[in-house]
């Protein structure tokens, strides 16, 4: 054979080769589940699986196979954002290189454990896998007490990135690092660039965002990247993110206006670094919690973090000796260095010491911070011996304590923000460092970098009074009709005159209910209740008069109530400016009560007249399994007037001890009753029962003839004033859990019943 020839078959022969590569890998377009199927059972290396756009309900997806490095085995959606996958549907993936995008998941739940598991089953799990630009919004069990992960990672070498995940509202961690197997362990998993929405306050334990590992397995290492990700006002609990596990890496991510910490809960040797905690001031935000041996915090920036005690801007813990696995490991070789702290209210240090938690850090260091609050309080708060904890060359603004004097430096700081958004002084002394605080080539990722680019970040609260107004004149059945055709956010605007309600009226949208001119529209209703709030409902109450006299004559009326049982959304109630009388026709007629399951946002009462009340003004005490739960965030009572009312002004109900959430919290102000709560049904024989609240503050108050106050203390470190108010009798105050006397402030208040102001 001549040599032209020679070459001519070896180029044949390559060609050839190329052609049936390129045919051995293939693209199916699929329309349904059953199409899916059939194609799914004889996937290779290189096919790629196209769902047709459309909407799939109740698809599980099953996608296994064994891809290589350079032919994945590839699930996508024919557009992007175009595939939805509603009612119960989920995905598993299991096998290797395996690839899934652009799949949105929306308007059901899964019927499983997870929405996306990177395994088939306990023994089936996903390697060097990916899923990327996927879409999981409120996709939450409708009972909120069920629990599931919406992502939980197993196997090894997968990577999670560029996913859009808001809205769960169900018990279970948003995101889960499973390393209950040795397949999963050591996994160096990626998690990056994906975008946290908004994750409403839980109201108990189970509302992580973020979970590496479990205490049970928290000794093993994962080996977890966690980075350039946004977390958006991920509330669930007070922690963000839990780290359960060893050698984790989470850097360069941002924490917006986010309730809570990142913190190291269990497992040694992590690494936090070049984040970014942007709290703006907003209630409870924090930024981390330090426990367990040689973590590293370093070149962080926080500023805005109200947090206090667990969930301050930087917590240390105190451990227990000898601590079994699931309780808190002493601090130990932990590194915190060239981290700035703008404005933040609370560092807490040897935080949580009590008759357990008796093990002081040790073999620490603090070195190199920047610590400035431009209001000159002092953060830092001791609750046991920092000897153990070596502080050098940090600098702040304010006088340090006595103790840590030598190693801050106080100093005048000057700020100035930066092109990276990120304030940084400018006349810090020739004397420090040079390093003092985070690098200026620190850059936050924008909330823009995260997640698909495809897909609006549009998440949050609906805002009161923020859609159109339509006026309503007064008719049969006018009231209902215009709610029924309203749209969120809308304003229902009453002119003068009498509306009587035949039906009770459901509010599932955001709606404002106000009188054109303040109580000129008066309001009547013929059912046992007026409104009730179902999932996505948010109700305010404007000007208006509403009277019971038109009820029916049972007892057990309400004025307001949510769905009885097994709400999933959060919701807001809001009632100003009214007369509020005659819910009397029969015995225990409240002004509103929650259903169990039920969870508000708030709950505000200002400038009303409540008069001639046979039941309670607002009854939030439905929990009472004791086990964190509670119906209320906060709730807050402004200067309004309570007569006859033969019930409870307020009772609220948070039992158990777990301390992973920060509510309910209470300010009730400016208001004045008489004959308050003596009724003879009123079990609680108290005009305020709160039970379990952790932030109380009850001042300027006239209680006439009244019940007194009675607060029941029990989990956490409360906080509780009662000051200057004019009281029938004093308040009653137990510490239920702690020994000795109790913590409540009771200052300048003074008593019918002696005329003897109590300091």
């Amino acid at each position: 054979m001549s040599f032209g020839k020679l070459l001519q078959s070896m180029f044949m022969l390559v060609f050839t080769g190329i052609i049936s590569l390129n045919l051995a890998a293939k693209e199916y377009l699929v329309d349904s589940p059953a199409a899916y199927k059939k194609v799914a059972k004889s996937l290779t290396a290189g096919d790629t699986v196209i769902l047709a756009n459309g909407t799939y309900q109740d698809f599980e997806i099953l996608f296994t196979g064994k891809g290589t490095k350079q032919k994945p085995i590839t699930l996508t959606a024919e557009t992007k954002g175009k595939v939805v996958l509603s009612g119960q549907s989920n995905l598993r993936l299991a096998g290797e290189y395996l690839v899934v995008s652009g799949l949105i998941f929306k308007n059901g739940y899964t019927p499983s454990s997870e929405v996306i598991a990177f395994r088939r089953n306990k023994k089936d799990f996903a390697y060097h896998s990916r899923v990327t630009e996927t879409v999981i919004e409120d996709y939450s069990n409708p009972d909120k007490r069920e629990g599931d992960y919406w992502v939980a990672l197993y196997g090894k070498h997968n990577r999670f990135d560029h996913n859009y995940l808001a809205g769960k509202r169900n018990k279970g961690v948003t995101l889960a690092v499973r390393l209950n197997d040795k397949n999963s362990q050591e996994n160096h998993h990626r998690i990056d660039h994906n975008y946290f929405g908004p994750r409403p306050i839980f109201g108990s334990n189970g509302g992580e965002t973020l979970r590496i590992g479990t205490s049970h397995h928290s000794l093993s290492n994962s080996y977890t990247l966690v980075e350039n990700n946004y977390f958006d006002q991920c509330n669930g609990e007070v922690e963000i993110v839990s780290v359960k596990s060893g050698k984790n890496q989470l850097r360069d991510n941002v924490f917006f206006e986010s309730r809570g910490t990142l913190t190291l809960r269990h497992g040694n040797g992590n690494v936090i670094e070049n984040n970014v905690f942007f709290g703006n001031g907003v209630d409870h935000t924090g930024g981390i919690r330090v426990i367990n041996k040689d973590q590293i915090i370093r070149n962080n920036y926080l500023e805005g973090l109200t947090g206090y005690r667990f969930g301050s801007g930087l917590t240390v813990m105190n451990g227990v000796p000898n601590s079994p696995i699931n309780r808190y490991h002493q601090v130990e070789n932990a590194l915190i260095a060239n981290n700035t702290l703008i404005n933040v209210d609370h560092v807490q240090l040897a935080a949580g010491s009590d008759a357990e938690r008796s093990a002081v850090p040790i073999s620490s260091r603090v070195e190199s911070n920047l610590i400035v609050n431009e209001n000159n309080k002092q953060p830092f708060t001791l609750f046991d011996d920092v000897s153990g904890i070596a502080f050098e060359n940090n600098v702040a603004n304010t006088a340090p304590l006595t103790s840590l004097a030598t190693g801050i430096e106080q100093q005048p700081v000057t700020l100035k923000r930066a092109e990276n958004g990120l304030l940084y002084p400018t006349n810090i002394s020739k004397n420090t460092s040079s390093n003092l605080g985070v690098s200026r080539d620190l850059t936050p990722i924008t909330k823009a970098q995260t997640g698909p680019n495809w897909y609006p970040k549009t998440t949050g609260e609906t805002a009161f009074g923020s859609g159109k107004t339509i006026k309503v004149t007064a008719g049969e059945d006018a009231l209902f009709t215009a709610v029924a055709n309203a749209e969120d956010g809308d304003v229902i605007e009453l002119a003068n005159g009498q509306y009587n309600a035949r039906k009770v009226i459901f509010i599932d949208k955001t709606l404002t209910i106000k009188a054109k001119h303040s109580q000129k529209a008066s309001l009547t209703f013929e059912r046992g209740t007026f409104f009730e709030i179902l999932d996505g409902g948010n109700l305010s109450l404007d000007g208006l008069v509403i009277d019971g006299s038109n009820s029916p004559d049972y007892s057990g009326n309400t004025l307001v109530r949510t769905k009885k049982w097994g709400m999933t959304e959060n919701y807001r109630l809001l009632i100003k400016n009214s007369l509020i009388k005659n819910l009397d026709i029969n015995h225990s007629f409240h002004v509103f009560e929650s259903g169990k399951g039920a969870f508000a946002n708030e709950i505000t009462l200002t400038n009303n007249d409540f008069v001639n009340i046979s039941g309670d003004i607002l009854r939030l005490d439905k929990e009472i399994e004791d086990l964190g739960v509670y119906n209320a965030e906060y709730v807050n009572v402004v200067n309004n007037r309570f007569n006859n009312v033969s019930g409870a002004l307020i009772k609220l109900y948070r039992g158990g001890s777990d301390e992973s959430t920060f509510g309910p919290h209470l300010l009730m102000t400016g208001n004045t009753t008489n004959n308050l709560g003596l009724g003879k049904r009123n079990s609680t024989n108290a005009s305020l029962f709160l039970h379990g609240v952790q932030v109380t503050r009850v001042d300027n108050n006239s209680l006439n003839n009244s019940a007194p106050i009675v607060v029941e203390h029990t989990v956490g470190e409360p906080i509780t004033e009662i000051i200057k108010n004019q009281l029938s009798t004093a308040p009653s105050v137990v510490e239920l859990r702690v020994e000795g006397e109790h913590t409540a402030i009771l200052k300048d208040n003074s008593f019918q019943s002696n005329k003897t102001s109590v300091k």
